[in-house]
């Protein structure tokens, strides 16, 4: 499993951080800075498709994903250990729960996608599927999830980062897998303890989403909404992202 993560810090408690569907192993590196090395051991892991592992093929679905997790936990020696996940990785740490319930201590889905997937209408639909192959649907995805009140040099930015740090057949084949995979009544009553943040200018992964999906399937799912940031708060507030994530992460150190 070399070359498939990104490790900050040698603490007693792993978490692994699964990324969103414009991003990699790196894309919370703004925040690297604030989190507690002694503390914890981060292992930010790139999916097939995705930063170190470009050039990886595979089936691209959230069970792949989830298979890759447990393996690289095993890889690592981590019998349990938490999850971070971010927007498509919001999905895939609920796979990974799912699969291996007795292993995970949390779970902090970041702007998550719910494990019932989205609709579309059919306008949304045509924009998410043409990113694969347009660096201008890319904008206009980013742009509108972060409420349109950032830099346009950022939004050039972040979508020209995905653009060259995942392959477009893995972009492309997760967006079905995040948009279109339902497990959501495996999530039902599970005892997990989950803490979910989302952005307060996120205009489709919202706190009424939350309140309707985790925190109604969940029985231990607390909500938290962070000022001043829309569906990227690690490159929007970084740092009160971190201590969100570790206030959540050292409640049950």
């Amino acid at each position: 499993m070399s070359n498939t993560f990104h490790r900050v810090g040698t603490g007693p408690h792993p978490v692994i951080v699964l990324h969103g569907w414009f991003g990699d192993c790196h894309a919370f590196e703004p925040m690297e800075s604030a989190l507690s090395r002694d503390a914890f051991s981060y292992i930010f892991m790139d999916y097939r498709g995705y930063g170190y592992r470009r050039s990886v093929t595979g089936a691209y679905t959230m069970d792949e994903i989830a298979a890759d997790t447990l393996a690289l936990a095993d890889s690592l020696g981590f019998g349990s250990f938490s999850l971070v996940g971010h927007s498509m990785g919001g999905m895939a740490i609920e796979r990974v729960a799912a699969l291996a319930p007795g292993r995970i201590r949390t779970l902090v889905p970041v702007a998550p996608v719910p494990s019932c997937g989205i609709v579309f209408d059919d306008a949304g639909r045509s924009l998410f599927h043409g990113a694969a192959g347009s660096i201008e649907n890319r904008r206009i995805i980013i742009d509108r999830s972060t409420g349109q009140r950032l830099p346009r040099a950022w939004v050039d930015w972040k979508a020209a980062y995905s653009c060259e740090r995942s392959s477009k057949a893995a972009f492309s084949a997760y967006l079905d897998a995040w948009s279109n995979t339902d497990f959501s009544s495996q999530a039902r009553g599970a005892r997990h303890r989950v803490r979910v943040l989302v952005g307060e200018h996120d205009p489709t992964f919202t706190a009424d989403l939350m309140r309707a999906t985790y925190l109604a399937w969940y029985p231990d799912a607390e909500l938290e909404i962070l000022s001043n940031a829309g569906h990227y708060p690690m490159n929007e507030v970084p740092l009160a992202l971190a201590a969100s994530i570790e206030r959540c992460l050292l409640q049950q150190a």
